[in-house]
């Protein structure tokens, strides 16, 4: 579910002072209930590759379609990235976050910048943008808890503009609600492993 900029900007999440120059894109509640340490399970499911490839047809048509593009314009190649066009955002971090690396995502091309116990942030870079892909764990209504993604670039001139705005739509209707289908089913699953292996523990003791 989409939510108002204010969900992300209202929090005194430490990727505030780190974005400055960003603008905020997106803001989507995610479909991960959980109680108060979970977060880091989100952070793993949503960094793990899709390896049942469970995207909509029109979400993997998509993502062929901009590889193929990317590939086509040279938006993709290496001197487009983080630490050739643009600075990593890691050397903005201060000595506390330097410490807090994170996990690499192996769902796709970004670099994690820190992770701490509510919020997770990871970075990428090409020809179109530089962009950050932040997590956060949020009190819900219901007394537990539940994650936050939010999704901030720096678009790279007019091309970039042109890109964000061409792509708009596209991330909005298909592209997202893929992804929280994938996240919710992966997340589903996981639940219903933890609880089974519980039942096993109790059983054992």
């Amino acid at each position: 579910m989409s939510l108002p900029a204010a969900a992300h900007t209202s929090r005194p999440w430490r990727i505030h002072d780190l974005t400055q120059d960003f603008r905020l894109e997106d803001v989507w509640a995610l479909p991960t209930p959980g109680g108060p340490d979970d977060f880091p399970r989100l952070v793993h499911r949503f960094a793990a590759p899709d390896r049942g490839n469970r995207l909509s047809p029109a979400a993997r048509a998509l993502v062929a379609i901009r590889t193929k593009l990317g590939g086509w314009f040279g938006w993709d190649d290496p001197a487009g990235g983080v630490g050739s066009r643009v600075p990593t955002l890691r050397d903005r971090l201060p000595a506390d976050l330097r410490d807090c690396p994170g996990p690499e995502s192996e769902a796709g091309p970004f670099t994690s910048l820190y992770l701490l116990d509510n919020e997770w942030a990871a970075e990428i870079a090409n020809r179109t943008m530089h962009g950050v892909i932040h997590l956060g764990w949020v009190p819900d209504a219901t007394g537990g808890f539940t994650g936050q993604m939010a999704v901030l670039v720096k678009p790279n001139g007019r091309l970039g503009q042109l890109y964000m705005a061409a792509i708009r739509p596209f991330r909005h209707l298909i592209v997202y609600p893929a992804i929280m289908r994938r996240l919710a089913l992966s997340w589903r699953r996981n639940h219903a492993g933890q609880q089974s292996l519980g039942g096993q523990d109790a059983a054992v003791s």
